[in-house]
């Protein structure tokens, strides 16, 4: 399969879903765009974990600093403000 944009692939790959939900394929049909689906979606993962590695954080220092530091799914969610459930009355439920 050549090489296409991420927003086509996954408008492709969502056209896919929707034929082979509708049912009315045949079997070969169904099988072929399962296989193309397949493809399109690990093009889909590839793309994204490209994108990944090229995002990086802007980080506060303590100091007040600002430095730039390679995207890491944990720093970022150390990085973001925790959110704490609350009750019907306003109290922290944990």
């Amino acid at each position: 399969m050549a090489e296409i944009k991420f927003e086509e692939a996954l408008k492709r790959l969502e056209k896919i879903v929707n034929d082979l939900e509708d049912g009315n394929l045949s079997l070969d049909s169904s099988l072929e765009k399962y296989e193309e689906g397949i493809t399109l979606s690990k093009m889909c993962a590839k793309k994204l974990e490209a994108a990944k590695k090229k995002v990086e954080l802007l980080l506060k220092n303590e100091d007040g600093t600002f430095e730039l530091k390679p995207f890491d799914e944990r720093s970022a969610e150390e990085a973001a403000p925790k959110k704490r459930a609350k009750g019907k009355t306003g109290e922290n439920l944990f």
